[in-house]
């Protein structure tokens, strides 16, 4: 299996990543226009803003947490030569993942929903984390 495949799940989240960032500048650009927002507060302070910009912004800081995981999970998978059908399946799970949290994150923002999409995308990295070791135990890297 080409072991490179590993990075388009990546590519994925790098994108989402883009994506909210855009939908942030297109949701204060329409808050400025509209004149719901003191410019000068916002400067200095984020909670000044529409609840519809926050809920963005929050999604934002979201995409530089677990899937920080994610990548370095990716990386070790491809550097241990584990890329196979289970790392691949695993990792456009939590990918997809990423982008049904910031679907619900940046729109209704029902907390429940959320949650349950969060765990599920946890649990796929936990189940990463445990490939990634297996496959680094394999080749005789244990860390004793």
């Amino acid at each position: 299996m080409n072991s490179t495949l590993i990075f388009w799940p990546v590519l994925a989240q790098v994108v989402l990543t883009i994506l909210v960032f855009i939908l942030m500048g297109v949701r204060k650009a329409k808050s400025v226009k509209a004149g719901t927002v003191n410019r000068k507060a916002a400067a200095l302070d984020n909670r000044v803003w529409p609840a519809d910009v926050v809920q963005v912004s929050n999604n934002i800081a979201n995409q530089f947490e677990t899937p920080i995981l994610f990548y370095v999970l990716c990386i070790v998978l491809y550097v241990s030569g584990g890329v196979g059908v289970a790392a691949l399946v695993l990792a456009w799970a939590y990918s997809l993942s990423r982008y049904a949290h910031a679907f619900v994150h940046t729109s209704s923002n029902y907390v429940p929903t959320r949650m349950r999409i969060f765990l599920f995308g946890t649990l796929v990295l936990l189940l990463m984390t445990l490939l990634a070791g297996f496959e680094l135990a394999s080749l005789g890297q244990t860390p004793i």
